[in-house]
């Protein structure tokens, strides 16, 4: 259920997806659960497997990443983790954890969003009608929804605990992290986001946006929480790719497009959502995995 706990463990905080435990003063557990959130809300149904296909996914793309930036990621199977830490779960706990843990080192996380944006969507996209701009970024004029921006651009972004990351200017970042700081998150985020979207593109996949979280440990940025999953990424397919409308998507966007049919003011509570919409979504996340890392999600945790 929702509210779903591993009481052998110190319990630190939730956010919308993810609940944090503190295993000792240098490792944390991060579990993806089966929330889901849309419009700022956790809906009251949990999403079959989604919390697994986050870990799991991001547990792929830290390992291909592994040569470009270092990682937080210790061990995310149970076989895998310190038998010390193992000795201390209840047979309950380890079912739950099964793929959907985390073992990782503490940092001291960048309080921005590092958010790479290919294609005109979402926020971005409502920007540019006003502006012809997103975070002080001047774009060509007559750009559609969904086209792809000349050059990927790096737009961060205020975390929020609750309610909208705001999007903010490079120059605003710096002004808080310093110039140097905010250069090297901008020159990796990009360098990500290049090598993620010529992977996926391969894979029939087009990352049009994605947002990475970066922490600072003895000096060193390493990459941290969840990386280019369908939480944190819009991905199309893309065979059916056709700027000018909004794009079909691997993300929640299906959820997004059922709420938007219902007389709901988008204030919680969240309503209850049907067992086929339920479905549909896992079915997604299910088939971005699939798609981007070539197993099935059954595969990888066998």
């Amino acid at each position: 259920m929702a509210g779903e706990r591993v009481p052998e463990l110190n319990f630190l905080r939730s956010g919308k997806v993810r609940d944090l435990y503190e295993v000792d003063e240098n490792h944390l557990l991060l579990v993806a659960s089966d929330r889901i959130s849309a419009f700022d809300c956790v809906m009251p149904n949990l999403i079959p497997q989604k919390g697994q296909v986050l870990t799991q996914l991001s547990r792929f793309w830290f390992s291909k990443f592994s040569d470009l930036v270092p990682n937080h990621l210790c061990a995310s199977r149970l076989d895998e983790f310190p038998p010390e830490l193992l000795s201390r779960l209840s047979e309950s706990s380890r079912a739950y954890l099964h793929g959907r843990a985390m073992y990782v080192v503490k940092g001291e996380v960048v309080p921005f969003e590092c958010v790479a944006r290919g294609y005109l969507a979402g926020s971005g996209w409502k920007e540019y009608q006003q502006t012809n701009a997103i975070c002080g970024h001047q774009l060509p004029v007559g750009l559609r929804e969904s086209s792809k921006l000349p050059d990927a651009i790096f737009t961060p972004a205020t975390k929020a605990e609750t309610g909208h990351d705001i999007n903010v200017s490079v120059r605003t970042m710096a002004n808080a992290l310093g110039q140097e700081l905010t250069q090297r998150l901008e020159t990796l985020t990009l360098r990500l986001y290049k090598e993620a979207a010529t992977f996926a593109a391969s894979r029939g996949i087009i990352i049009c946006d994605t947002k990475f979280e970066f922490a600072l440990r003895n000096d060193q940025l390493m990459l941290v929480d969840e990386v280019l999953t369908p939480d944190s990424s819009r991905f199309w397919p893309a065979k059916l790719y056709e700027p000018g409308h909004p794009q079909p998507s691997f993300d929640k966007q299906y959820l997004r497009d059922y709420l938007e049919t219902l007389d709901w003011d988008k204030k919680p509570p969240a309503p209850n959502l049907p067992t086929e919409i339920v479905s549909q979504t896992s079915a997604k996340y299910l088939e971005a995995f699939r798609l981007l890392t070539g197993q099935t999600l059954l595969e990888v945790l066998q």
